[in-house]
């Protein structure tokens, strides 16, 4: 039986088409396969093989900046979703006390009165891979 791929959940083109997964990502065209065939050159090798180590961990960030943005949204969601459950269940919940009220609402008002201090921004540092090895950093305002 015939499907079409982007119906199913599974496949990566409903991943894609959903924006659950990156689309374009200059990473992503590293792992096109190439049937070209080169001759063996050590260093050929060796500097492959620490821009693949580079290249993932590359990509690994991107994936989890894009994850923490795809969900940036869920948190509130969540909270306004739990809200509503208490409330139409408010009436399996244990009464409060006036006295036990009271006292939330004087610690609530507190709360609010105390001044919120703002946290000192980080300085953002950009690396660089050497040819040679090793990382270059960067301050980047």
């Amino acid at each position: 039986m015939k499907r079409n791929p982007r119906k199913l959940k599974w496949t990566k083109a409903f991943r894609k088409s959903a924006g659950k997964e990156m689309i374009v990502d200059t990473t992503l065209t590293f792992a096109a396969r190439r049937n070209i065939p080169v001759r063996y050159n050590r260093d050929h090798i060796e500097t492959t093989l620490k821009a693949m180590e580079r290249i993932t961990e590359i990509r690994a960030k991107r994936e989890r900046a894009f994850y923490k943005k795809r969900m940036a949204g869920n948190k509130e969601r969540q909270r306004d979703a739990d809200r509503k459950l208490v409330a139409e269940n408010e009436h399996l919940l244990p009464r409060q006390r006036a006295s036990e009220r009271m006292a939330l609402e004087e610690m609530d008002e507190e709360r609010v009165t105390v001044p919120v201090l703002q946290e000192k921004k980080k300085q953002k540092l950009k690396q660089r891979l050497l040819v040679g090895g090793g990382v270059d950093e960067m301050d980047v305002d």
